[in-house]
């Protein structure tokens, strides 16, 4: 009997806390809340829409959506300019990620290319500060050579 009695009061336990630990009973409310006023009807005769610029109209014809420049409507659903403009974002996305990894594997082959012929970074730069202290040593020669005494 005590194991039960435990049990029960466990699950009111839990319960309660599913219920936010509230042990009163909700309350329906009686009364219902007013209706919120009816909006005035739009006009039917004003076509919602956009007026494509000459760019937008490019759009057009980028992503696919018209053909050419004849079918492309005097104005247009804000959906369907978002609609090309997303596909165009896509597509130049696609085409830098295309040109990152095209940039990539020619440094790799540049690379490999210097490392045959046996050119690193630090070669390179030796050599060119061995050509600055030789310049350096030539302006300091004549500097000294064309000082009066």
């Amino acid at each position: 009997m005590n194991f039960l009695r435990s049990r029960l009061s466990t699950g009111n336990l839990i319960g309660q806390r599913c219920r936010g630990m509230c042990n009163k009973l909700q309350e329906t409310k009686s009364e219902s809340a007013p209706a919120a006023p009816a909006q005035a009807p739009r006009p039917s005769f004003k076509i919602p829409g956009y007026r494509p610029s000459a760019l937008d109209k490019k759009i057009f014809l980028w992503s696919g959506r018209f053909k050419s420049m004849a079918d492309i409507p005097e104005t247009v659903s804000f959906e369907m300019i978002d609609a090309a403009r997303n596909k165009i974002r896509v597509k130049a996305a696609y085409m830098m990620m295309a040109a990152t990894i095209g940039a990539c594997l020619i440094m790799v082959i540049l690379g490999k290319r210097a490392a045959g012929r046996n050119e690193s970074l630090t070669t390179h730069n030796m050599e060119k500060k061995a050509r600055w202290r030789e310049e350096l040593q030539r302006e300091n020669a004549n500097a000294l050579s064309e000082k009066p005494q």
